[in-house]
């Protein structure tokens, strides 16, 4: 297999080959077991950080907390959705989003009874859904809101995605909001209901990658190097699917088939994509996130949104 006219192996190769940035410096994530934030994985066990320069520890902490552990200083950068950024900063937890990791084509959904005809039919029905400034409480907001309705019309039933997947199958509340790998869990279970509505039909959920202004400031190789080094990833998993796929997925539990099933519902965003996205999309997403956020009181106000991104690195 080519790419641009060079080797998978040699791809590989020069993916982990000789440090040359950054000498070594310590970095924690946070991220979550979603499959768009995979390629931080790749980039670790695959050893494109270290080659970079970098020694990244990377931590599973749950959307709900991850502002928690990077106020603590237990992290010092993360990767969440973008509306997620506003939210912290608008709480006091102060961030900036470096660069977009993925855009979810039909990898977040919602998902009800079979009987369920729309969205507008889970009035008066009980929701699960990760806490008020999370992905999924907000992709529930905004689907609702699409629909002439609000988080108010419902009752909403606090679950992390993976277990507001199960609950669903093991046939507990009416609807659930979650995302991959484990709104494939309910795609192979048709007999416990059915997805509703996807990002595909509201094309809403998209992540960033972000760290404190602190570390940006005192780290800027650094800061460089995490960047070159997802964009590595990506160049990885176009060299090598076959086996980017196997590592990805061993970090959730899944076979590379598996993995790639999930992520055929997103998609990697590469440099080009980046400056595209940071040049207009950005700003209009943000402006109606926060609007939402405002409006449904998970925030008290909208901070400065000009302030909450760096794109320097991707350029």
């Amino acid at each position: 297999m080519k790419l641009i006219g060079i080797s998978a192996a040699a791809m590989i190769a020069a993916l982990t080959a000789t440090p040359v940035l950054a000498a070594d410096t310590k970095v924690t994530i946070a991220i979550s077991g979603w499959t768009g934030f995979a390629p931080l994985t790749l980039a670790k066990e695959a050893g494109i950080f270290a080659k970079n320069g970098l020694d990244v520890t990377i931590k599973k902490v749950p959307q709900a907390s991850r502002h928690l552990a990077i106020a603590s200083g237990d992290v010092q950068c993360a990767a969440t959705t973008v509306e997620t950024w506003v939210v912290w900063n608008a709480n006091g937890v102060t961030t900036t989003q470096l660069f977009q990791l993925d855009k979810s084509y039909g990898a977040d959904g919602m998902v009800v009874r079979s009987g369920t005809a729309g969205i507008k039919d889970i009035k008066g029905k009980t929701v699960a859904a990760s806490a008020p400034g999370t992905s999924p409480y907000f992709a529930l907001a905004w689907m609702l809101k699409k629909n002439g309705m609000s988080v108010k019309d419902v009752t909403v039933v606090n679950m992390e995605p993976g277990a507001a997947a199960q609950a669903f199958i093991a046939g507990q509340n009416d609807a659930a909001m979650t995302y991959e790998p484990y709104l494939s869990a309910v795609r192979e279970k048709p007999e416990s209901g059915k997805i509703i509505a996807t990002t595909l039909d509201y094309p809403m959920v998209m992540d960033t990658f972000g760290c404190t202004p602190k570390f940006i400031a005192e780290n800027p190789d650094a800061v460089k190097a995490l960047t070159k080094s997802y964009f590595d990833a990506v160049d990885m998993i176009k060299a090598d699917q076959a086996k980017s796929y196997e590592i990805m997925g061993a970090d959730v539990k899944q076979t590379g088939e598996k993995f790639g099933a999930s992520a055929q519902y997103l998609r990697w965003q590469g440099r080009e994509e980046n400056k595209k996205f940071f040049a207009g999309d950005f700003q209009a997403f943000s402006k109606e996130a926060a609007d939402l956020l405002l409006e449904i009181g998970v925030i008290k106000e909208i901070p400065d949104l000009t302030k909450i991104v760096d794109t320097r690195f991707i350029q």
